[in-house]
């Protein structure tokens, strides 16, 4: 056809995304479908973002992808499920009658090219972003409007939840086939401007054991999971969605807490027993409750995945008092003007009360940095060519 572009190229953004009631579980290990509903606050892409660049063309011969820079096997189980539900999607909506935008064969191959703005071995969740951010992609290549909920599932459950903005919730669903099992935004990035997000990020300390490994050894062997997703869980949900509505952060910083806690415990549960944490994740914890216990409120609330990392929630008027009580119990090794990435926060002196209450022995060199960030948006297109990952070519383009 004369209209037919001889590379269609697509560049997007997506965002990092972290659970405040926890996703843990599978029922079904081929769709990734999970055992309990999940509640997720979007990050801002200013500070994590994935950018994938997507290009289809009749002079490719096999789809192939580039993670930061690498080329990897585009044979992984999970990659190609997302393509294969993308095409598919593709093929529905045309045989569908839909006008297509792009008049492009779905028989042409896909070349893919990714890369997070944020250490990969930081363990920041940078496999939801980067599913998600596929999801997106693709389906802009391919002209697919439908929801990508399923696309973005399986590659990485809670990939689903970085396809918007704001706060996300994960309905688990109940169909076998997984069609309700899908991301739906609570409230968007816009509903409570005042909520920051602070990350410490812990010296690199590899994890026990991966995320998929981890749950599934759970779902076989916890008693407590299994009362947690059933029993637990949706009243949970409910609760804090509420106090997101509501904006109310002592109830929405107290069940984050309890809600990370008890995920560990489940964690500490299942047999052989799977601990993330380390002793820094414990000490910041600590500091924490103290804290929150010499303000007589909660002030700040910690999170954590599976892994020692904290995520901590606060709001704008709390960030700089807090960051300088992590600054004094944990005191950076030799970065001091690299320790706080992200937002700018203004340095304060601590109190001597506060100094007193915290009461903690300072452990040097024991949090590498800091992100400040706060609520952000979904997916983004970028329109700028200059933004594409990858050349007219189809390849990566050399790094400038």
């Amino acid at each position: 056809m004369a209209s037919e572009k001889p590379i269609v190229v697509v560049t997007c953004t997506a965002p990092v995304n972290i659970a405040v009631v926890k996703y843990w579980g599978k029922r079904d290990e081929e769709l990734i479908l999970p055992i309990n509903s999940s509640l997720s606050v979007t990050l801002h892409q200013d500070q994590l973002k994935t950018t994938t660049t997507a290009a289809i063309s009749r002079d490719f011969t096999e789809d192939r992808i580039w993670l930061n820079g690498r080329e990897e096997d585009m044979g992984h189980p999970r990659l190609q499920a997302c393509l294969r539900e993308i095409r598919r999607l593709a093929r529905k909506r045309r045989s569908d009658g839909h006008e297509d935008p792009l008049p492009l064969s779905l028989s042409y191959k896909v070349h893919v090219a990714s890369e997070n703005n944020f250490p990969t071995a930081a363990g920041l969740a940078s496999s939801a972003a980067g599913y998600a951010c596929l999801a997106y992609t693709l389906a802009r290549v391919y002209g697919v409007d439908s929801d990508l909920s399923e696309v973005a599932r399986r590659g990485s459950g809670s990939a689903c939840r970085s396809l918007y903005g704001g706060f996300v919730e994960w309905q688990m669903g109940e169909r076998p086939d997984g069609k309700d099992s899908v991301a739906r935004q609570v409230a968007p990035e816009s509903h409570w401007p005042e909520l920051r997000v602070l990350i410490l990020v812990v010296s690199a300390e590899r994890k026990p054991m991966g995320s998929t490994a981890g749950m599934q050894t759970s779902v076989e062997t916890s008693a407590l999971l299994k009362f947690r997703a059933e029993a637990l869980v949706p009243p949970r949900m409910a609760e804090m969605t509420r106090c997101i509505r509501e904006r109310n952060f002592q109830a929405f910083g107290q069940l984050t807490m309890k809600d990370s806690n008890q995920f560990h415990a489940t964690c500490l549960d299942t047999f052989p027993p799977i601990s993330y944490l380390s002793d820094t994740s414990r000490r910041i914890i600590q500091l924490v409750h103290r804290f929150n216990a010499h303000h007589g409120q909660t002030k700040v609330a910690y999170t954590f995945d599976a892994g020692p990392n904290a995520v901590v929630f606060t709001l704008d008027d709390t960030v700089a008092e807090f960051v300088a009580a992590v600054r004094h119990s944990f005191p950076p090794e030799s970065n001091g003007d690299k320790f706080l990435k992200g937002l700018p926060v203004e340095p304060v002196l601590l109190s001597d009360e506060l100094k007193a209450a915290l009461g903690m022995d300072p452990v040097p060199g024991s949090i590498r940095y800091i992100i400040a960030t706060q609520v952000g948006p979904g997916p983004q297109v970028l329109d700028d060519p200059g933004a594409h990952l990858l050349g007219p070519d189809g390849l990566p383009k050399p790094a400038a």
